[in-house]
């Protein structure tokens, strides 16, 4: 799961979105421009979309910070309905410019298509409007409650003495952040939008994680954020009394700032956790059909309705058990496919000892096999990424909460490599017969080729360097699973199984997701249909379950994104014959930055039309 940098108001960037072709007037004349008139009409529409991008980056402190700016590094976001309504008024301004101020018609290919999924984009921005409140900002998958320690861990950097200043300057002003935090969760509720009640606990425990330790109590432990900032400030060559003046004052700012910040948030949960109910689909909000419908639009890139992804949900999983019951054949496995299922969910031969030893072991063979396919990708790939990619495990402080693997990308001057992160808080949850899979999807060729390539590519907009669409993020994700198959690497057949196994619970993600916010499935529902039909520890069916009910339409997007490509490469295939090459497919694929899947196919149309 590719984690996106949480970029509020970035106004261009829209996550996961359709897009449609732009219609000319066919009886309209058609009009020939000069190569000169084109270069113009396409510079001086990507100098608009950087001074757009520039300007959303000056509104936003924390999208600095995640692209190595540090203007305002002790400042935050402004979280308030009131900045919501100035970029919901930004974004008309903006749709207006485009459609009345430039000539479509005199732009360069590339330029179009920057046109086409900027205009579309802003239009669903502005259509989403009506369903800002529809979501849950504060839940146990992430959230202003786990955003903020893990922002300030892995995104603020201290080289200085002035950073680690903005630092603290960043801890005091937290208050007003979870000020707006709490009036949105008021308004949501308001509106009839309230979370689950299984989220509060999960969440009240995350928040008062935060605020346990010094100096916020007694204990021999430092807490979270302290113990970060010490161990920045203790790397800096300044003195020993800078470094303690330093200190004393993060303890201020955690105590008088951070505490009363979280014990807030943390009261109106506990309030409001009275009057949660057990209803989990979306389908309980007000016109909650008609935005789940919008939600799948938006995540997928495609006009599927929910029941056709359910169907295709079925007819998947029946597929892939099949190919799992040649493997149980092969290794000579006498029993049924759930038999087999529960043999490699039990047996311990297929997991790292629960200690701190079996965690580190884990993590080394996770970075060996990073380390063994970055050897292998010029079989693969014409364009690779010059940021290099760590493995890192989870931070104790929202590990139990956290998933179970995950990708952060890497910043943009170079000075933060991307991290695939591993999650040891169960290891029962952590199979080694997935770790090649999980490791090629979240890091390399997965997750950290395609979203590095797009952040480095020169001739894009920022908008595209930076956007993302979840059926062509994720989907390249699960496709860079299967790839290395075809390249000899699951040859352990335990391993092919849990290579199939995660294609499986992407394809059991269509059933369910829609399950739960189409038909009205319950949580257990789900988790039955997971652990059925998987051979997945039920803690990974719970919280799969759990991240489908906060998080409407996103787990759909992995499969379909996955089937795609697939079927864009085999066509291709088919009419190249000889002249096909994978790394000139893996180009087209990767160095146009994310698209919608209908303008993907369309440019592997015109790749093969070009050979």
């Amino acid at each position: 799961m590719k984690m996106n940098i949480n970029i509020k108001k970035v106004g261009l960037i829209a996550l996961g979105i359709s897009v449609m072709a732009c219609k000319n007037d066919a009886t309209a004349p058609k009009v020939e421009y000069t190569a000169e008139e084109i270069a113009a009409e396409s510079e001086k529409l990507n100098n608009w979309f950087q001074a757009q991008f520039e300007e959303s980056v000056a509104n936003s402190p924390m999208t600095q910070t995640y692209i190595g700016d540090k203007t305002d590094y002790d400042k935050w976001d402004d979280f308030s309905k009131e900045e919501e309504a100035r970029e919901h008024e930004r974004n008309q301004n903006r749709l207006a410019y485009i459609k009345d101020s430039v000539n479509v018609d005199a732009l360069d290919d590339a330029t179009g298509l920057s046109y086409k999924l900027s205009k579309q984009s802003l239009e669903d921005a502005i259509a989403d409007y009506e369903y800002r409140l529809y979501n849950y900002p504060v839940n146990q998958m992430f959230g202003t409650h786990s955003q903020i320690p893990a922002f300030m861990i892995n995104m603020h950097q201290v080289s200085n003495k002035e950073d680690a200043e903005a630092y603290v300057s960043r801890l005091s002003k937290l208050q007003p952040v979870f000020d707006e935090v709490i009036k949105g969760l008021k308004e949501r509720e308001s509106a009839g939008i309230l979370p689950p009640k299984f989220v509060f606990p999960r969440v009240i425990e995350s928040s008062q994680n935060v605020i346990k330790g010094q100096p916020f109590d007694n204990s021999e432990n430092e807490s979270t954020l302290l113990a970060d900032f010490i161990r920045k400030v203790n790397a800096l060559e300044i003195s020993d009394e800078e470094k303690n003046t330093l200190i004393d004052n993060a303890k201020k700012a955690l105590i008088n700032a951070v505490k009363p910040a979280y014990e807030a948030l943390i009261a109106v949960l506990e309030d409001q956790q009275a009057r949660a109910t057990t209803d989990h689909g979306v389908w309980k909000f007000p016109s909650g059909d008609k935005y789940y419908n919008i939600a799948l639009q938006r995540t997928t890139t495609t006009d599927m309705t929910a029941d056709e992804i359910h169907q295709l949900g079925l007819d998947e999983v029946a597929r892939i058990h099949k190919e799992m019951n040649a493997i149980k054949d092969k290794v000579g496995f006498k029993g049924t496919l759930q038999e087999f299922m529960k043999f490699m969910k039990e047996d311990k031969q297929f997991y790292y000892e629960d200690s701190d030893a079996g965690r580190d072991a884990y993590m080394n063979d996770a970075t060996k096999m990073i380390d063994s396919m970055k050897g292998r990708l010029d079989e693969l790939f014409i364009t690779k990424p010059k940021a290099d990619m760590i493995v890192k495990r989870v931070e104790a402080f929202r590990e139990k909460s956290a998933g179970k693997a995950f990708y952060q990308q890497p910043a943009l001057d170079g000075s933060r490599p991307g991290t695939y992160y591993a999650n040891m808080y169960d290891m029962e949850a952590m199979p080694s017969y997935q770790m090649e899979a999980l490791a090629y999807h979240e890091g390399i060729p997965g997750h950290h080729m395609q979203i590095a390539i797009a952040q480095e590519l020169e001739d894009l907009p920022m908008f595209r360097k930076l956007g993302g669409y979840t059926a062509y993020v994720e989907g390249w994700g699960l496709y860079s699973e299967f790839i290395p198959k075809e390249m000899g690497f699951y040859s352990d057949p335990y391993s092919d199984f849990g290579r199939l196994a995660m294609e499986l619970w992407r394809a059991c993600r269509l059933v369910v997701d829609t399950g739960i916010h189409a038909k009205k499935w319950t949580r257990d529902q789900g988790i039955k249909y997971y652990t059925d039909n998987t051979p997945n520890a039920e803690s990974d069916a719970v919280k799969m379950v759990e991240r489908h009910i906060v998080m409407a339409s996103q787990a759909t997007a992995y499969k379909i994104g996955m089937i795609k490509i697939l079927e864009l490469r085999e066509n291709a295939k088919e009419k190249l014959g000889d002249k096909f090459d994978i790394r000139e497919f893996h180009d087209v694929v990767l160095t146009n930055g994310a698209v919608p899947l209908n303008v993907l196919e369309e440019m592997v149309d015109e790749w093969v039309a070009s050979k």
